[in-house]
């Protein structure tokens, strides 16, 4: 067996170690600049509970395994996570920019984390996905979290939801 041969088995059975946690990890890469033509998601939020706090959209690779997975573990082992925060503007609409590595399907999840704590608070805070899945007690499958970035931005519209009762959200009552 060859030395270089070895050294990636090697590598390949290391631990993958996480990164120190950050609320900025991501941001960097999923920031859209202006004038920006390549892959981008946005995101036009419908169904805010209210103005209060911070919005943020937050993408991971198409599947199952890394959809909602601990970001530092994503980056640390070289897969794809973007993530952008912002206040919520006090009228208007509500629209999130996020760069998508490359054209294709990628999942999204949504938060309107109504205190800006950045922590979800399953009373209070409202979360989305792109194909507004009907929400119970467990993650959607990331199918059902999956949009397709075109070539360029590409418009989409996510209807938040919030909790409704004891076991399910769904969007606000109109």
């Amino acid at each position: 067996m060859s030395m270089s041969l070895l050294l990636a088995l090697a590598a390949a059975a290391e631990p993958v170690k996480a990164l120190p946690s950050t609320p900025d990890l991501g941001t960097a890469e999923g920031r859209c600049r202006p004038n920006e033509s390549g892959p981008s998601f946005l995101i036009n939020l419908a169904g805010l509970k209210d103005r209060k706090g911070k919005v943020k959209v937050e993408l991971y690779p198409p599947n199952d395994d890394d959809f909602l997975q601990d970001d530092n573990k994503l980056v640390a082992a070289g897969k794809v996570f973007r993530r952008v925060e912002m206040d919520v503007p006090p009228t208007g609409p509500v629209v999130l920019c996020v760069r998508a590595p490359s054209a294709g399907t990628w999942t999204l999840s949504l938060l309107h984390d109504r205190d800006a704590n950045r922590k979800f608070g399953l009373s209070t805070d409202g979360v989305g996905f792109p194909t507004d899945p009907k929400l119970g007690w467990s993650k959607p499958k990331w199918r059902n979290a999956a949009a397709n970035a075109g070539n360029g931005p590409t418009r989409i519209t996510v209807t938040m939801q919030y909790r409704r009762g004891l076991f399910s959200f769904g969007p606000l009552d109109k």
